[in-house]
Order: C-alpha cells, then sequence, then structure tokens
C-alpha cells in the first residue's frame, strides 16, 4: 500500500487548524494506521498551578489530534473526517513540567467510520496519563445542500 502521509504532509496536518498550532502540536509519524504525536508541557496548559498536571482538554485535544492522524493514514485515498465519539480515561497526572506523547492506532476503518485505540504518556509509554477510544465518521462522498 501506498505511503499515504509524507514528512510535509504531517507538518501540514500538525499546522491545519488554529486550535493545533496554538497547542504547538507536533505530528511525530504515521505508519500504517499507527500515529504518534506530541505537545510540549507549558504554563497556559496547567490545569493546577499548585502540581503542575496539564489541564485534561490538552491531553483530549492532543489524543484526538493524533486519533485523525492514524486513520488518515490507514485510509488509501485522504478524505475529510470528523470525530463521532471520543472517550477518555484519565489514568493518572501527568507529570510537571514534561512532554505529552500520544500513540493511537487506528484498527479497523469501514466505508463509513474507522474505530481508534490509543494513549498519551509523558515518560514511559507503559505508564500513560490517559487512553482513549474513539470513532471517526468517514466522509466518503459529497453532502448534497438543501435550497
Amino acid at each position: 500500500m501506498k505511503k499515504l502521509i509524507t514528512s510535509a504532509l504531517m507538518r501540514a496536518f500538525a499546522r491545519s487548524s488554529p486550535h493545533m498550532r496554538a497547542l504547538g502540536f507536533e505530528l511525530i509519524s504515521v505508519e500504517a494506521g499507527v500515529a504518534m504525536g506530541r505537545i510540549a508541557n507549558r504554563p497556559e496548559f496547567v490545569g493546577d498551578p499548585r502540581t503542575g498536571v496539564i489541564h485534561g482538554g490538552v491531553v483530549t485535544s492532543l489524543l484526538d489530534s493524533v486519533g485523525g492522524a492514524a486513520v488518515l493514514g490507514k485510509l488509501r485515498r485522504p478524505m475529510p473526517i470528523a470525530t463521532l465519539d471520543l472517550r477518555i480515561d484519565y489514568l493518572r497526572p501527568s507529570a510537571p513540567e514534561r512532554e505529552l506523547t500520544a500513540r493511537v492506532e487506528c484498527y479497523r476503518a469501514t466505508r463509513n467510520v474507522a474505530f481508534t485505540r490509543g494513549f498519551a504518556y509523558d515518560g514511559d509509554p507503559d505508564d500513560p496519563v490517559a487512553s482513549m477510544a474513539a470513532s471517526y465518521m468517514l466522509r466518503t462522498q459529497a453532502v448534497r445542500r438543501s435550497g
């Protein structure tokens, strides 16, 4: 199968939305439906100043963005996608001042929906901060607008 996402496309994907640009999202790799990305730990991402723990919304954004990249890496051709369902389980607080990395796998893609699962971690991948399961809508045909 031809590689869909090149280095240039990974950079473009990471900058494709103002939200991902504001987070400083970096897509590390996309191969055969498995994507990895990261976000630096910045003071504005801290949810609790006493502990330095990253806000859960930042963790969610990272996992959802990497999930979308994993779906695109699974597809045979590029197409618009949208998150249908996203479940995040927070397993432990993030460590202060450590970047977050996520690894997400798109394990199945049907004609209309793709399914993913993955983890975010701040060091050891075997000690994740959060896990996720998500489904994404695949927009395989043009949407007709009623007039």
